[in-house]
C-alpha cells in the first residue's frame, strides 16, 4: 500500500495540515506527524530536546482515524524521529508538508519549516510535496477562517502526479504555491526560484539597540527586474506556481574554473 507521510511548521492543531490531509487521503495510507506547536521559519533546524518523544493522539479525518503523533520540536526534527521509529523498515512513498499559512517563493524559501521537513525526507530518498497558501502577513502566526477547496485541489492534483510518475533523479521536492484569489481552474505554471527575496525586514531609524522585533515583514522584490522565467513573477501574475527543487546545492559551475 501507498504510504504518506504528512507534516507541517504551523502545529498538528494547524487547519491546514488537517486540509492537506483530506486532499491526499484518497491516495494511500496517510501518517501525520507535525510539531507540537507553531514553528514557522524553522527552516532545516534540528530542535528540540533531548527528552522529547513522540505522543500519540487522536486524528480523525473524514471518518478516518489516522496514526498521529506530535512532538515538540522542529519540523526536520520531528521527520528525522518519524524516519528513526516509524519507518526503520519501510520508508514512505512520498512526504506532503503544508499547507503552510503564507507564500513559500524566491530565496526566502530556506527559511521555511515546510520545506525544511521536505528537505530532510529528501536527505533519505524520499520525494516531498510542499504546499503553501498566500495570506495575510499577519495572518502566517495564525489560524484564520480560510477556503481551503482550491488548495486542496492542488495538492491532490501534485501529489498524485508524484506517485504515478518517476521524476528526473534531481528532482527532490516539488514547491507549490496558490493565490488566494485562485481556483480550480486557475492555471499552473513549472517555475525556478526567484534570486530575489520574496519578504524582507525593514527597521525604522536602526541602531545598535535595535530590538529583532522592531522590524516589519514587507515584501523585497522588485517587479521589474525578476526573472521571466521566476516563481515570483508568476505568482504575482495570479498563477498557481510549481517548482522543482533539488537537495544538491553545489554551483552550476565549472570546477575547473575555480
Amino acid at each position: 500500500m501507498t504510504t504518506i507521510l504528512a507534516t507541517n511548521d504551523d502545529g498538528i492543531e494547524s487547519p491546514g495540515l488537517r486540509a492537506l490531509v483530506e486532499a491526499v487521503l484518497p491516495l494511500g495510507k496517510v501518517i501525520v506527524v507535525a510539531p507540537s506547536n507553531q514553528k514557522t521559519s524553522a527552516g532545516r533546524s534540528f530542535v528540540g530536546a533531548r527528552s522529547e518523544y513522540f505522543r500519540q493522539m487522536d486524528y480523525q479525518v473524514n471518518g478516518t482515524v489516522l496514526e498521529a503523533y506530535h512532538c515538540e520540536c522542529s519540523p526536520a526534527r520531528i521527520v528525522l524521529h518519524a524516519f528513526d521509529i516509524l519507518f526503520k523498515d519501510k520508508k514512505p512513498d512520498l512526504l506532503v508538508s503544508g499547507i503552510n499559512y503564507g507564500e513559500n517563493l524566491g530565496t526566502n524559501v530556506t527559511i521555511s519549516g515546510t520545506i525544511g521537513a521536505a528537505l530532510q525526507a529528501a536527505s533519505y530518498g524520499v520525494q516531498g510535496l510542499t504546499v503553501s497558501l498566500q495570506t495575510e502577513m499577519e495572518d502566517h502566526f495564525n489560524y484564520p477562517e480560510l477556503d481551503w477547496s482550491t488548495v486542496r485541489h492542488f495538492a491532490r492534483q501534485f501529489a498524485a502526479l508524484m506517485l504515478e510518475r518517476e521524476f528526473p533523479a534531481d528532482v527532490d521536492i516539488l514547491n507549490v504555491n496558490v493565490p488566494a484569489v485562485a481556483t480550480n481552474n486557475t492555471q499552473f505554471k513549472w517555475t525556478k526560484l526567484s534570486r530575489q527575496s520574496y519578504f524582507a525586514n525593514h527597521i525604522n531609524d536602526p541602531t545598535i539597540l535595535s530590538r529583532i522585533g522592531d522590524a516589519r515583514c514587507c515584501y523585497g522584490f522588485k517587479k521589474e527586474t525578476l526573472e521571466p522565467d521566476s516563481d515570483i513573477l508568476a505568482f504575482s501574475q495570479g498563477l498557481v506556481t510549481v517548482t522543482p527543487m533539488s537537495m544538491d546545492l553545489t554551483s552550476r559551475v565549472d570546477i575547473n574554473m575555480l
